[in-house]
């Protein structure tokens, strides 16, 4: 993939743009950051085809009301790795005049990504003002509601299951359906069950999420799944999506993990999928996470979190968004908003990408490490981390060597701008490893933890490294694909020149 990127170049009505490079040097990211360990290479990043991780998607939804535009970030979404990405289907942009369906602006989409080996998974969102009590198509939305308005979207759902049959498998039924109070629970169980019906009728072997919660509701999920128990309708799902805004992100999963035992009770077919989850990289007046100092380094760290978190406690996850969005109608946000991995512009001068930000690269480098080459252990993990007020700690294996990947960071704030360490002892069960290293997800860089830095005691190594509140790891170096290029070696050492 080097320097594939180097020479992106638009031509935009007749004239030529210089897209931003995607940067793919050893130095892509730089910090304040300080170990005083010594440095032996930084994580290669990987694109799509390079790697397996089918429990990410990238949010590339909003098109659907011209929030962003596809054409404009197309060349930045196969290379961070994740292999699905999350579209909204925007029926009243597909029937503007009932009965006429138009799937060419999300063809474009759907059909490029597809031939990128990036798959689709497609929320059925919003509703369609061209129908009497056709549901509004816009945030805290209620769904149809009238006969003329459910039988509309009865037709629009056969039509573009029919239309992606044999390309799109995965599948929501409605965004944030609970936002503002705007739905009550009764009519979303049947509007749920009859959405979920046409689709499996079409796709017998899809992969269908029940809503896109605010976040993991009990109030919400138990007398969901308890009405499909009743109906004898649970085959019908595979999931319950819910989003993940927290200011800290490593808060909230009590709510999680509460929900997940509603559904293993009532409906254990059915897993829960966290649907959109990350953070501004600025400062924002309105939309969630809003009114907070976040950086570009304060976002890099939190989307590490969430998503590692989101894998740890056993969750598929998502990360919000690809690039900057420009909302104009929605009620709830002011113009642009800066939750993208890219930095972009607005409707105006054609959401042309500004930069690519710190979080992109962050993002790239977890994908290429926490992939579906590792699995997460269970939740009871037997590696502890001691020397912080409130650190999380979650284990990993690789599935040839069973080699430990154990990745941990202080979780008792919000992400700082701070990158000052502190001294932990991390206790992993096993013998020593023989070349350990200790690697920082958000620069990449790993480092060699020297013997003075191990004891073994019990059947368990302790290993004295460093933490902060950005995710690090200790593994094998033979476990890393590193690029060493910014090394510069003596050739005389190495038997080169005499």
């Amino acid at each position: 993939m080097r320097g594939l990127f180097c020479g992106l170049i638009a031509i935009v009505a007749g004239e030529a743009l210089a897209y931003p490079v995607i940067d793919d040097s050893p130095t892509r990211v730089q910090t304040t950051l300080k170990v005083g360990m010594p440095p032996v290479g930084t994580l290669r990043p990987k694109s799509v085809g390079e790697v397996s991780a089918s429990r990410w998607t990238i949010d590339c939804a909003g098109m659907d009301r011209e929030h962003c535009d596809w054409r404009a970030i197309r060349e930045y979404v196969a290379p961070l790795g994740i292999p699905r990405m999350r579209q909204q289907a925007g029926w009243a942009r597909c029937e503007k005049d009932p009965g006429k369906y138009d799937f060419a602006w999300l063809d474009q989409a759907v059909y490029d990504a597809k031939n990128m080996g990036v798959a689709t998974w497609l929320e059925l969102s919003y509703g369609n003002p061209a129908y009497s009590g056709g549901g509004g198509r816009q945030l805290a939305a209620g769904i149809p509601s009238s006969e003329e308005g459910l039988a509309a979207w009865d037709r629009w759902v056969e039509t573009i299951v029919r239309h992606y049959k044999g390309t799109v498998v995965d599948f929501c039924i409605w965004n944030e359906p609970d936002l503002k109070g705007a739905n009550r629970i009764e009519p979303l169980i049947d509007f749920a069950i009859r959405t979920a019906e046409i689709i499996r009728r079409e796709i017998p072997e899809a992969q269908i999420a029940a809503f896109a919660l605010t976040r993991a509701k009990v109030e919400f999920i138990e007398p969901f799944v308890k009405e499909l128990k009743a109906r004898d309708k649970i085959g019908l799902f595979t999931s319950v999506a819910y989003h993940h805004y927290n200011k800290n992100p490593d808060t909230g999963y009590e709510q999680v993990e509460a929900s997940r035992a509603v559904l293993s009770s009532i409906a254990p077919t059915i897993k829960l999928l966290q649907g959109e989850g990350g953070t501004w990289s600025e400062w924002g007046a309105a939309g969630a996470l809003k009114r907070l100092p976040w950086t570009e380094l304060t976002q890099a760290k939190y989307d590490l979190r969430r998503s590692l978190g989101d894998l740890g406690h056993g969750d598929d996850t998502e990360v919000f968004h690809i690039c900057d969005l420009e909302y104009r109608t929605s009620g709830f946000h002011d113009g642009l908003v800066r939750y993208g991995l890219v930095k972009t512009t607005g409707q105006a001068k054609g959401f042309r990408v500004l930069k690519v930000k710190m979080a992109y690269y962050a993002i790239q480098n977890a994908v290429s490490v926490f992939n579906d080459s590792l699995v997460c252990l269970d939740r009871k993990t037997t590696s502890t981390i001691s020397g912080l007020d409130m650190g999380v700690i979650y284990d990993w294996r690789d599935l040839k060597t069973g080699l430990p990947v154990t990745v941990f960071w202080n979780a008792a704030d919000m992400p700082s701008d701070s990158n000052e360490t502190r001294s932990v002892r991390v206790r992993i069960q096993g013998m020593p490893l023989k070349t350990p290293v200790w690697v920082d997800v958000l620069t990449g860089n790993a480092y060699a933890i020297s013997p003075e830095q191990v004891v073994f005691a019990d059947g368990a190594t302790t290993y004295m490294v460093p933490v902060y509140d950005s995710p690090t790891f200790v593994t094998d170096l033979t476990l890393l694909q590193l690029d060493e290029s910014w090394q510069v070696k003596d050739k005389r050492k190495q038997g080169g020149d005499k």
